[in-house]
């Protein structure tokens, strides 16, 4: 895998958002955190990845992969298939 961080493009008052910092932090998970609220470039990378939508959160994970909107689940199941957990 490479030497990339997660990526999470979210909002602090987003109900998913929050739920998927709880895993990462649940499971001592690094991520880099970017709120699309006071960066507009990664309110437009958002909209690009989701057609035009400003889903969060938006999950990119070093193999590349993209997560948005994932359940608790989910998200476990995607972080333990990388070897992250």
């Amino acid at each position: 895998m490479q030497n990339k961080k997660i990526v999470m493009y979210g909002t602090p008052w987003c109900g998913d958002t929050i739920r998927a910092k709880k895993v990462f932090e649940e499971f001592n998970v690094e991520f880099e955190w970017i709120d699309i609220n006071k960066d507009k470039n990664a309110e437009e990378t958002v909209k690009k990845i989701n057609n035009g939508n400003k889903s969060v959160p938006t999950i990119i994970f070093p193999d590349e992969s993209i997560l948005v909107e994932p359940n608790k689940p989910t998200l476990i199941a995607k972080l333990k298939t990388l070897n992250i957990i």
